[in-house]
């Protein structure tokens, strides 16, 4: 009796993207379509830009232009370096602990206390 062999695929490792950007870059770029498209109310109607009306622009160009902005931006940087950039703006700063405190006028112990 043989054994029946079934293929294994083995790309489980391989990047996922869509126009050379990952998923969280497409979902930044439709939140950019998101607040462009509430800018866009909040305009003109009869505001215009390279001869099309500025709300057809905010909405739909700018998203577009996004898409290579991206591209180029993250050309050469690893995985996930978008995610890990805005995490470090949101982070909490860590300072120098050998800067002296602008709130502490007295030290902790002085020469009497010991």
């Amino acid at each position: 009796m043989s054994l029946d062999f079934t293929p294994v695929h083995r790309n489980l490792h391989t990047k996922v993207t869509f126009l050379g950007l990952e998923f969280e870059d497409l979902i930044l770029v439709l939140a950019l379509a998101a607040l462009m498209n509430l800018a866009a109310h909040f305009a003109n109607d009869n505001a215009h830009l390279f001869g099309m009306p500025l709300n057809v622009f905010m909405e739909f160009v700018v998203p577009v232009l996004a898409v290579p902005f991206l591209i180029l931006f993250k050309y050469g940087r690893p995985r996930g370096y978008l995610t890990d950039l805005f995490r470090s703006f949101l982070a909490a700063r860590a300072w120098c602990a050998a800067e002296s405190d602008s709130e502490l006028r007295e030290p902790y112990l002085t020469e009497d206390e010991v």
